[in-house]
């Protein structure tokens, strides 16, 4: 599960779950970046966009080779279905590989962002969703993101 949620994205992140998953907008997705962070959870949460997440003079996209953000679509989603027995929504995603990712920034945290149109999207049109403590020292073998079971959020 999420360690936080974006001020940006409460109440959102179902919406836009299902959104991508009905392909509404058709170029909608979710964008899975990785980070090298000091930046306290309570500075990050504020970041409206994830241009104003790469403009924390404590916080930076990292570089290594190997890495590319992830872009998750409909045919990423599995369909969604809330859980009525327990009276919440649990939301998840495919496990994420990136391969042989080259030393040099440290991973610290990975980002879940909503881009509403990922063909002519920037930065400043993508809005950061949750946020989770990921750390990693690339040394060229593989990295996963394991997805918990439940999924990477729940509202309730």
């Amino acid at each position: 599960m999420a360690n936080q949620i974006f001020n940006m994205a409460l109440g959102r992140m179902a919406e836009w779950y299902v959104r991508i998953d009905g392909n509404d907008p058709a170029n909608s997705a979710f964008i899975i970046i990785a980070w090298n962070s000091t930046a306290t959870d309570a500075v990050i949460k504020d970041l409206d966009t994830v241009a104003a997440i790469e403009a924390d003079a404590n916080t930076a996209e990292v570089t290594n080779s190997g890495y590319a953000r992830k872009t998750l679509t409909d045919a990423d989603l599995v369909a969604f279905a809330p859980d009525d027995g327990n009276d919440r929504v649990d939301l998840d995603i495919p496990d994420q590989t990136w391969t042989a990712v080259a030393a040099g920034s440290a991973w610290t945290d990975l980002s879940i962002n909503y881009d509403s149109d990922t063909a002519a999207g920037t930065d400043s049109n993508i809005v950061p969703g949750s946020w989770h403590d990921f750390s990693v020292t690339p040394d060229g073998s593989d990295i996963i993101a394991q997805i918990a079971a439940a999924g990477f959020f729940r509202a309730s």
